[in-house]
């Protein structure tokens, strides 16, 4: 760091004496979260049932896979939240939508919305109140169904959650497919799409080719833009033991996260003892905000000059030419290329010195088996696509790909995010699956491409949307250019959420709105008076069944597949091969139609389900099989680019990365506590380097206005965010989701995926004024 600062006066900071990741903190911050919500006995009881293969339920959160055998407490710190959130024993009633208008409850914050409780009655928007009114079910359905009958389909938009189950997903594109849409936008689009698209470009396959088991095994693990301490915090265990046996940890990320550094196991009793934790990064690289292009082929350089002076020495060599020449393509052009960066340019791009690339590919070099693990922090930019790519390129050349203790590990972020989109959410279908509905269902499938989550905006930003429904989530919370896009949203005829909590997505509506409450995942779900079990799909392809412990929040919630088929009986007229009712009375009989439209996916779907709990998908990499048009991997990379800002960095304007705290789940915020980065009771901070702070002529607690940079001429700006001095590299800045997303211009997006770049936002800073700053301190203190 340029400036050095006391302990005292640097968030974030890694100091000795520091607390690690993990240990009674996490122990405390769980039971705090039962406490407040006021299940302190059931909570607890909930969690020695949670991601139990045989009769519990799978974790609410992240997509973070099962053990083969799971022990009595398979949970984490954030399972334990989500968990506490769902399980609350908070009510949102009729009464309390009585009590508060929607444009009144826009003032209320994100966290005060949620925590209003569970969601008790189906709602009807009545406009002359400007209010949510309760309906019964049966009118909520009629209502929404003769509207949307009525609509031009292609105008029609259906959003899913990735916390939805397979059998609700099928359904639900079922339920678009059937009205004639294409529109599918969905949560992975505003994740890991980039990882869906690059990865089959380089080796045929948009998922993980690794298990739990490989971890085991590995020799390295590299980290690419991955904070698994607050996104998959069961990810730590396996670092730990990593660490443990002696593997390296090599990680990449602008900011130094606690539980990277250090981290103390809760469930392993030496850690709990001390409290010391183990050291979890074996090197730590502060890469600059967009450089990781140049730091991935800075690596590659240095492993092609180690292994071009052993062929000329008749060394031993570090690539493995024999499987780059059986399996892959493209290897000659990418070799060049590395071989020809300048490493001034790669340090400039990267923001690290070459001594600490050369010591990351030593570490490569040393290893038989690596992984390399990645998160938004690689997705989210407008070269997410190409950032995949030479994570690919790096284990490529050392053939770390269908090995076991090696290959590629998408950290997803939604529990069923992945899941959603295997059964069928999906806006550019292909025509083997559609074929497969049209014959299973009797139906004509829309073939063109639909909206993803940017078009879907795009979309409503021209008012050509004329119904959006949404399966679970907060869409437009979580958007880019959310101003923007919501004040569209009250031109929509219809918008209908399916929800289990109050968020703000329900109070930005359209002319007619309906509030449908669902159940939760921990929640029994009893069909014909059998209690049914869904499936979900974690990060790493294994299927698993899951099944709800806790009495319903209501009597008047219904399972989102029970909503799903309200919805069909009530749109559609009777088709023979769609018997809704028939669908929902066993959820068995959904997968076996999931089977008929992936036969090759989901052969046996029920039988491999009953007989062990959960299930491997088939990934053809894993056996080094290429489903690409070459049939092998490929070497792909960018020419001519290195960053995601091929002007910065300069002192025109900083890089600015969108962040989740270590309280909040996408957008849901526990509280306003960030403790793994010293940050309590507020979430309007900026984090800038201390040199830059000084540089600029600010000081740490100033308030400060920060302006998008974009070529469109629509000005983007949000005030209020405090500087506090933080060790992240210097042009660079970090601020939290999702109160910054009005910042980043839905136009900015990788090309490939047309992910929005939440990740790498161009920003100037201006210091507000006094007058500005009291204007803000009235207007929180009235709201």
């Amino acid at each position: 760091m340029a400036h050095p600062l006391k302990d005292d006066e640097l968030h974030g900071k890694q100091g000795k004496y520091d607390a690690p990741g993990g240990g009674w903190q996490s122990i405390r911050a769980t039971e705090t979260h039962f406490l407040r919500e006021k299940v302190p006995f059931k909570g607890n009881a909930l969690m020695l049932k949670i991601n139990q293969p045989k009769g519990g339920f799978e974790c609410p959160s992240c997509a973070w896979p099962n053990p083969g055998k799971p022990g009595p407490a398979e949970f984490c710190e954030n399972g334990a939240k989500a968990v506490a959130w769902e399980a609350t024993a908070a009510r949102t009633t009729p009464e309390f939508f009585a009590s508060h208008t929607l444009t009144e409850l826009l003032d209320w914050s994100d966290h005060a919305l949620e925590k209003q409780g569970r969601l008790t009655h189906p709602m009807r928007y009545n406009a002359t109140t400007d209010k949510y009114d309760p309906i019964d079910w049966d009118t909520a359905y009629r209502e929404i169904g003769e509207r949307v009958a009525s609509f031009d389909p292609t105008r029609v938009e259906l959003y899913t959650s990735g916390r939805t189950s397979n059998e609700a997903a099928f359904l639900w594109q079922l339920y678009g497919r059937m009205l004639g849409t294409h529109n599918f936008p969905d949560c992975s689009n505003m994740c890991h799409e980039t990882t869906t698209v690059a990865l089959p470009q380089s080796i045929g396959v948009g998922k993980a080719t690794t298990t739990l088991e490989d971890f085991e095994h590995a020799d390295c693990i590299f980290l690419f833009g991955q904070n698994a301490g607050t996104n998959s915090p069961r990810m730590m265990g396996l670092l730990h033991e990593a660490r443990l046996r002696g593997a390296e940890v090599v990680t990449f990320n602008p900011l130094r996260e606690r539980a990277l550094v250090k981290f103390a196991n809760p469930q392993t009793p030496k850690d709990m003892l001390t409290n010391q934790g183990v050291p979890i990064s074996s090197q730590y690289h502060q890469v600059r905000i967009g450089g990781d292009i140049a730091a991935i082929q800075g690596i590659c350089k240095r492993i092609l000059e180690v292994d071009d002076e052993a062929r000329d020495n008749g060394g031993e060599r570090v690539i493995d030419h024999d499987f780059i020449a059986m399996h892959t393509d493209g290897f000659d052009a990418f070799a060049a290329h590395c071989r020809n960066l300048p490493w001034e340019r790669i340090e400039r791009h990267s923001g690290l010195e070459r001594a600490a690339i050369e010591q990351a590919a030593g570490a490569w070099m040393k290893a038989e088996r690596v992984i390399c693990c990645w998160g938004m922090g690689i997705t989210q930019h407008m070269r997410g696509g190409d950032n995949i790519h030479q994570i690919l390129n790096l284990l490529l050349m050392g053939g770390h790909i269908g090995r076991r203790g090696a290959g590629a590990c998408p950290v997803r972020g939604h529990s069923n995010v992945q899941g959603d989109r295997t059964v069928g959410i999906f806006h550019k279908s292909g025509e083997a699956f559609l074929s497969k509905m049209d014959e299973s269902f009797g139906i004509d499938c829309r073939r063109e491409h639909g909206h993803d989550v940017a078009l879907c905006c795009e979309a409503i930003l021209r008012d050509e949307v004329d119904a959006f429904l949404g399966m679970g989530g907060n869409f437009f919370r979580a958007i880019a250019d959310q101003a923007r896009v919501c004040a569209h949203v009250e031109k929509i005829p219809l918008t209908v959420q399916i929800a289990t909590k109050l968020n703000r997505s329900h109070l930005i509506h359209g002319k007619a709105a309906y509030l449908l409450p669902a159940l939760a995942r921990t929640e029994k779900d009893v069909q014909a008076g059998v209690e049914q079990t869904i499936t979900i799909e974690d990060g790493m392809c294994n299927v698993q069944g899951s099944k709800g412990a806790l009495e319903p929040a209501s009597e008047h919630l219904r399972s989102e597949i029970a909503i799903v088929a309200g919805l069909g009986k009530a749109t559609f007229a009777p088709n023979p091969k769609v018997d809704w009712e028939w669908l929902v009375e066993d959820y068995a009989r959904i997968r076996d139609k999931i089977e008929a439209t992936q036969p090759e996916t989901f052969y046996d779907f029920n039988a491999r389900l009953a007989a062990t709990g959960v299930f491997h998908l088939d990934i053809a990499a894993r056996d080094r099989i290429w489903n690409t048009n070459s049939g092998k991997a490929h070497f792909l990379f960018p020419e001519g680019h290195l960053t995601e800002d091929e002007s910065a960095p300069d002192d025109m304007h900083f890089q600015l990365l969108s962040i989740r705290g270590h309280d909040q789940y996408n957008t849901t915020v526990y509280s306003y506590d960030d403790r793994y980065r010293d940050i309590y009771g507020t979430r309007m901070v900026l984090m800038m380097n201390p040199a830059d702070i000084e540089k600029h002529g600010f000081e740490a607690g100033n308030k400060v206005t920060l302006t998008a940079v974009s070529d469109d001429g629509i000005e983007r700006r949000v005030s209020g965010f405090k500087i506090i001095a933080y060790d992240l590299p210097r042009n660079c800045l970090g601020a939290y989701y999702p109160e910054v997303n009005d910042l980043i211009p839905v136009g900015n997006r990788d090309e490939q995926s047309n992910t929005i770049a939440g990740k790498s936002i161009p920003v100037t800073l201006a210091l507000m004024s006094t007058a500005e700053v009291e204007a803000e301190t009235g207007l929180l203190a009235t709201s």
